[in-house]
């Protein structure tokens, strides 16, 4: 064994993150009445939190291995235990911290008050409402275009060895963006700062420790399927992976806290 292993990463950095966020949310949520993401209930925000950490775990399963069997990425030699597929066990492990982390973050920020009227779910007879409504479909119809653009563009670059990673990640995201954008995307841009915020500290904390683990060897990528330009010393493939995961996250909670809104 060469280095520290996959979970000794997870309980170096990721477990005394989540005790820390867990111990911040306990104190706050029992010294604030601040209308934060999770304050429709703790049950119910993270019965959220489940569902999205289920969906990450099934949709990400098969790309990762398909990435692992192209030669994408690896893991040091005896620096994981036991696999599951091609995938070692802490891999699987991270699908499901990852949500948590953001979500502890995300569950303790303000949201503006209110939503904006309509969207997919507040479709009336009214003459006046409907044209809103037409209205307020534009931008999610541009969000729907944007995100195919994003797939198409991820599609191209497949074509190259050197942007094959590039590729994957767009192409891979762009059905959840367009599904996400499709449906709440006024919603998401009127709660913008706190989606911004909450993608940001929890995506720069996993950038940190992404590139501990490279430099430690636990896991490492090709550089026969990178661009090779690099976010100080970070992949820039690795960088926008956790900033797309990271925005599944906090653009999934945030829409559910709107729905919980409009139907609990």
């Amino acid at each position: 064994m060469n280095g520290p292993t996959y979970f000794q990463f997870h309980f170096a950095f990721l477990v005394p993150a989540l005790a820390g966020l867990l111990a911040a949310a306990t104190v706050m949520r029992s010294r604030t009445t601040r209308p934060t993401v999770w304050s429709i209930g703790k049950p119910v925000y993270w019965s959220g939190v489940a569902a999205i950490t289920l969906v990450a775990v099934v949709y990400t399963t098969p790309w990762d291995n398909y990435l692992i069997a192209r030669g994408v990425w690896g893991y040091g030699e005896g620096q994981t235990f036991a696999q599951i597929g091609l995938a070692p066990v802490g891999e699987y492990v991270f699908f499901v911290l990852q949500p948590m982390l953001t979500a502890l973050w995300l569950g303790q920020l303000t949201l503006r008050h209110g939503w904006p009227e309509g969207g997919l779910l507040g479709w009336r007879d009214d003459s006046r409402r409907l044209r809103r409504e037409h209205l307020r479909l534009l931008p999610r119809l541009l969000g729907g275009g944007l995100a195919v653009a994003l797939g198409l563009g991820g599609v191209l670059l497949l074509g190259t060895d050197r942007t094959f990673y590039l590729g994957a990640i767009l192409a891979w995201a762009a059905p959840v963006f367009a599904i996400q954008w499709v449906v709440g995307l006024p919603q998401l841009l009127y709660q913008r700062r706190t989606v911004a915020l909450g993608v940001a500290v929890p995506t720069l904390y996993l950038w940190a420790i992404d590139r501990i683990a490279l430099a430690t060897g636990i896991w490492h990528i090709s550089p026969e399927y990178t661009t090779g330009v690099d976010l100080f010393g970070l992949p820039v493939e690795e960088a926008l992976f956790f900033l797309v995961t990271n925005l599944f996250v906090v653009q999934g909670l945030v829409l559910f806290r709107w729905v919980a809104d409009r139907w609990l």
